[in-house]
């Protein structure tokens, strides 16, 4: 409400209704859930502008009439034409079903978005986009002959379309058109199908998720990919522990290595500590469709009336934190984590730096395993032994250089043992105690002066004993 002048001098009784009217939340929007436009903050960033518009066709009343998508309106009626010829019911029982259901679909827009359509135009609106949204998915789905005549990159760029926050059209129509085209739960199963082909990896299928009744496409699939919620377990104090993310590459260092979870399901992100820590994530397909679909998912969550966990915005910048780099993308393609069918790692890379700008994640979202990350990593142990390994056994030629190497110094010992006891011997030190803690190849001590350094470990003493000037020699050596 704007508050003009005029409208604050009001008389008493006008004031009071309006105090009224605040306290009951009359004509607020987030009271029902609507197909909202694109938050404008997000639209500034320049380098996603592209992400929000329809490139081929327009579905539903946001972006109907555009010039350059004239061409798929032509392709609507031949569409509409082939899915209701293959019901063998006639056209109209299809528009008069529709025409049911057109005044709610109406209702599902933000306010004033549909004032230019009257009820018989928005209804043939309804009806010409839910027939190609069908057709399309029974082609996909059902590997139909192509009557569209549309190439394949047409087809990639239409399906993208589809998943536009501004370009969707209630799900309630489509389910008024499913109802006589398909005969039991085959239309259920045609959309299942579909949604799991966007929602998951090549060779990964979703979990079975409950039955909703979402308001549109773009919701179905955020539901679909998210999966059930999972238990939070004791929540932590944020930002007590977690002082900066480690990239995929800084964890492999201190022993954290990535595997792929077993769902698709973004919201199965676990880690488990041992002397190894493993960080298990969902795989996910990146190609040219899924920067459009993240950040399109990401204005779903940030309208008024959107789900209170932003898990897929959450998820992205988890992301985000473990990526860097090329080498980050490397690492978690080489365990099928990432499937790229993009380009470059440094362009999958890229994409997810550009998706997460400005993103504001729900402040609990992965905190658990974020402050076990965080604890692992602190753990001086851990991480020497992870060192370790990395610098030693990393190859196999590292590994034979480590028990070559071995085998010379054990055997440099023992002779400097046999050695050195017959000197003694000669020289009479009978009142000498000699205790042998450990014996270390070379290869792993680094030369201070008199003090040696293993592998991080505080530094230790050679005292040379004074018994003759042979053995002395022999410990000049050995230092």
């Amino acid at each position: 409400m704007v508050i003009t002048e005029a409208s604050s001098s009001s008389n008493t009784g006008n004031v009071n209704q309006w105090l009224i009217s605040i306290m009951r939340g009359n004509g607020e929007h987030g009271q029902k859930t609507r197909i909202q436009k694109v938050p404008p903050m997000l639209r500034e960033i320049q380098a996603n502008k592209t992400c929000y518009d329809p490139s081929v066709v327009a579905i539903g009343p946001y972006h109907h009439g555009k010039p350059q998508l004239e061409l798929a309106e032509k392709l609507k009626t031949t569409t509409a034409r082939q899915f209701v010829s293959e019901s063998g019911k006639d056209i109209t029982v299809f528009y008069k079903r529709v025409a049911e259901v057109a005044g709610d679909a109406r209702k599902c827009y933000a306010e004033g978005s549909t004032d230019n359509f009257d009820d018989i135009a928005f209804t043939k609106m309804m009806f010409l986009d839910g027939c190609f949204i069908l057709y399309l998915i029974d082609f996909t789905v059902n590997k139909k002959p192509n009557h569209m005549k549309m190439k394949c990159h047409d087809i990639a760029f239409v399906l993208r379309d589809l998943f536009l926050l501004e370009n969707q059209i209630p799900f309630l129509v489509l389910k008024a058109l499913m109802s006589l085209r398909y005969q039991g739960e085959e239309g259920k199963h045609n959309m299942d199908e579909f949604i799991n082909q966007q929602a998951s990896a090549p060779d990964c299928r979703p979990e079975q998720t409950v039955d909703i009744d979402p308001l549109h496409l773009l919701q179905l699939l955020r539901t679909k990919i998210l999966g059930h919620p999972r238990n939070p377990g004791p929540k932590c104090s944020p930002g007590k522990d977690w002082h900066s993310f480690r990239s995929v590459t800084e964890l492999s260092a201190v022993g954290i290595n990535c595997k792929r979870s077993k769902t698709c399901c973004l919201r199965d992100v676990e880690f488990k500590s041992g002397i190894y820590g493993t960080l298990s994530l969902p795989p996910i397909t990146i190609d040219d469709s899924t920067k459009s679909k993240l950040l399109n998912l990401i204005a779903l969550e940030t309208c008024p009336d959107a789900p209170d966990d932003s898990a897929v915005t959450s998820y992205v910048w988890f992301m985000d934190g473990l990526i860097d780099r090329a080498e980050d993308v490397k690492e978690l393609r080489s365990k099928c984590i990432l499937l790229n069918f993009l380009g470059s790692d440094e362009q999958v890379a890229d994409l997810f730096n550009q998706v997460s700008t400005d993103l504001v994640p729900d402040a609990h979202a992965y905190e658990i395993v974020k402050g076990e990350i965080e604890k692992h990593y602190n753990n001086t142990c851990r991480s020497w032994m992870a060192k370790m390994y990395n610098t030693n056994f990393r190859t196999p030629w590292a590994v034979i250089g480590l028990f070559g190497s071995m085998s010379y110094d054990g055997c440099t010992t023992i002779a400097w043992q046999s050695d050195a006891s017959g000197i003694l011997n000669q020289s009479n030190v009978s009142n000498k105690t000699w205790e042998v803690t450990y014996t270390i190849p070379s290869a792993y001590w680094e030369q201070s002066g008199s003090t040696q350094h293993l592998l991080g470990l505080p530094p230790c003493k050679c005292d040379k004993p004074d018994v003759s000037e042979r053995t002395a020699e022999m410990f000049d050596t050995m230092e």
